[in-house]
């Protein structure tokens, strides 16, 4: 009952915030947020939880401050996903203004594949669907799958109806498909802050351990493919932001293992210098470091951003 209901409602948010005016959707979006955060449930405590490691100077008024723009941040993330599919390709391309986009276009021009890596901040489906408007690019991403198999599917067929290729996260399938498309020369996005598997790679973040996908690195490391981190953040206007940074460097000594450990550490800082400079934007509302994970806790994945969506060898 509970799946079937989940589903309802996400298939009845596709259905109708799409229809709203612009500014309602906003404002509903608001309203939706700021009622959310002042109820302070699970999901609230665990996100202010995070942004305190973030933030560890941040005082209490501070971190609820930015609990609470992240909660904004989060559901314009829901309200523009929502109403994505019936945006103009006009609107696509006037909605997200990245910067070094050169890494990406040179990388490609190449002939090399190229896989951007990205940790949950902003809203990577317009990120997406730019890339294959504007650029012109088609890519391949992974979903995890999700119960009800009809909420999987509807996330399946809403990032299809953007250009996006995903293929589902089950095993050891999805990498080696992966890794055939970026030696064709083809474009691989992965969320990749949160590891959803049993193979993830410790690395410090923000000063503690947790662990994130090894994918990206291992398909750079197998494929030759250029690693380059994304991140993305809103400010005050309707336009989202981002960079595409410089790529991660395969070492030149080491087994494969142990050079994709060091390159997601390296993947791992830069996504930390992004997220400092733009907390609030950063929408982890699960335990994310080995101290806040219980030894015999599951991994698997909740819908939204901590949820459904490209996976980085796990992961949205």
């Amino acid at each position: 009952m509970r799946e079937r209901l989940t589903d309802g409602l996400y298939g009845l948010g596709w259905a109708t915030v799409k229809k709203l005016p612009e500014p309602v959707a906003v404002r509903l979006g608001r309203e939706i947020a700021d009622r959310t955060w002042k109820r302070r449930g699970a999901g609230v405590r665990r996100l202010e939880a995070n942004l305190a490691r973030v933030v560890p100077d941040a005082s209490p008024q501070r971190l609820a401050r930015l609990s609470r723009d992240g909660m904004r941040s989060y559901l314009r993330y829901w309200m523009e996903s929502f109403r994505l599919p019936a945006w103009s390709r006009e609107r696509i391309h006037g909605g997200f203004a990245p910067d070094d986009v050169h890494h990406l276009v040179d990388g490609l021009a190449a002939g090399r594949g190229v896989i951007l890596a990205l940790p949950h901040m902003g809203n990577y489906d317009l990120a997406g669907a730019w890339v294959t408007t504007k650029l012109g690019v088609p890519f391949t991403t992974v979903a995890e799958r999700l119960k009800p198999e009809s909420l999987y599917d509807r996330f399946v067929a809403y990032r299809e109806g953007l250009g996006m290729e995903v293929l589902p996260h089950t095993g050891g399938s999805a990498f080696g498909a992966l890794a055939r498309r970026l030696r064709a020369g083809g474009l691989v996005c992965l969320v990749a802050d949160r590891d959803l598997s049993a193979s993830g790679v410790e690395v410090e973040f923000f000063g503690e351990t947790t662990k994130m996908p090894a994918g990206p690195a291992r398909l750079a490391v197998q494929t030759g493919a250029l690693l380059l981190p994304v991140t993305l953040w809103y400010d005050r206007s309707p336009v989202m932001r981002g960079r595409v940074h410089p790529p991660i460097e395969v070492p030149g000594e080491g087994t494969r293992a142990e050079r994709a450990a060091v390159m997601t550490q390296a993947l791992a800082d830069v996504f930390a210098a992004g997220i400092a400079e733009h907390p609030q934007d950063w929408h982890m509302l699960q335990p994310l470091w080995l101290s806040d994970l219980a030894p015999a806790a599951g991994r698997g994945g909740t819908a939204g951003p901590g949820g459904p969506g490209p996976a980085g060898g796990g992961r949205r």
